[in-house]
């Protein structure tokens, strides 16, 4: 299947950049297409989802001071709280000069931040979260979402870049939590202590945001730990290390969903490995091979965890062909065939 990923990707191209679905068209565009950030038809595309669901419901339901639900630091409820709908945003490409959104994102740093630079999370109360409760995935998850909407260069980013590096490669002051962060490399206390993949995926999918020419050293070397763990296991069957004497993965790793909380599945490790630099390892083959497997007869990719319900507005509707998640794919498809010597998709808008 190598030589026919960039017919594949061509083949969904039109279904993607429909307009009834501007937010999706606006990525697509973008992401598949390669338009750059001000081609006409990206604007077009990106002014027409600001005003359309899912982007406008959850803009419109931000109180004016920033947060969503309920003030505070942001963690709950899930899936509808400051903390969660900042990174759905993202991930629906939302606009970041947006004034609501900046002052989402000025509000987020304000009360979600740890002084030790991670973003921490608690369940209720409007202090500042404890630098105990700084963890991977949450802290990969907002720092992704505050680089994509313009933050790389503030000072309070810049400090949760370090600290996510930090706490990665164990150098520095860091300071590790046995019921958090027992270590390096990933160890978190909700899985036993041990290294968790879904902390690592979140936290590459963040630092491999920053352009690969405004990298620390310190933060390259984070990013190419953070690959060698992702790949010391099969991605296709996830079977990276588990707590509490669980011998099976967990099943949500082959539920393809979106939009992506803090569960990962087998294609959010495909996406990180391929924005780290790996798409063209050949150790992402069986992966691929798994996640080809998973199309409908008409090459589509269902959507098996939704958070239907659970989130300010839904997005789709479970188990039917979604066209987010098939972006999702053709993101990675795309990704690769670029790693494997193919050239970008170049079909017709």
């Amino acid at each position: 299947m190598d030589d026919q990923f960039e017919e594949l990707v061509d083949d969904l191209l039109p279904w993607l950049l429909e307009e009834s679905m501007p937010a999706v068209r606006h990525l697509a565009l973008r992401d598949l297409l390669g338009r750059a950030a001000d081609d006409p038809e990206v604007c077009l595309a990106r002014e027409a989802a600001t005003r359309a669901d899912p982007i406008a419901a959850i803009l419109a339901a931000q109180d004016p001071e920033g947060w969503w639900v309920k003030p505070g630091a942001g963690y709950g409820p899930k899936y509808a709280s400051t903390v969660w709908t900042l990174v759905f945003l993202d991930q629906l490409g939302a606009d970041g000069t947006d004034p609501r959104l900046r002052t989402g994102c000025e509000y987020l740093l304000d009360h979600t931040q740890t002084t030790s630079g991670g973003f921490g999370a608690i369940a209720s109360g409007e202090a500042r979260p404890a630098p105990s409760t700084a963890i991977h995935c949450l802290n990969g998850n907002l720092l992704r979402a505050l680089i994509g909407f313009g933050w790389l260069h503030d000072a309070r980013v810049l400090r949760s870049i370090d600290w996510q590096a930090a706490a990665i490669t164990g150098e520095g002051a860091i300071q590790f939590y046995r019921s958090s962060r027992p270590g390096p490399g990933f160890r978190c206390g909700a899985n036993d202590g041990r290294p968790c993949a879904w902390g690592a995926t979140k936290a590459v999918l963040a630092l491999a945001r920053i352009p690969s020419d405004q990298r620390a050293p310190l933060v390259q070397r984070a990013i190419e730990a953070s690959v060698m763990f992702l790949l010391s296991r099969d991605p296709a069957r996830a079977d990276y290390p588990m707590g509490y004497g669980n011998t099976k993965p967990n099943g949500s790793w082959f539920r393809l969903g979106f939009p992506s909380g803090y569960v990962t599945d087998v294609l959010q490790v495909l996406e990180a490995l391929c924005e780290a630099g790996a798409a063209g390892d050949p150790r992402l083959g069986p992966a691929i091979e798994w996640l080809l497997a998973q199309r409908d007869d008409r090459g589509r990719w269902a959507n098996r965890y939704a958070y239907v319900g659970k989130m300010i507005v839904d997005i789709d509707v479970p188990g039917r062909p979604s066209k987010w998640v098939t972006l999702r794919a053709c993101r990675v498809l795309r990704a690769v065939a670029v790693a494997r010597g193919q050239s970008p998709s170049t079909a017709p808008s």
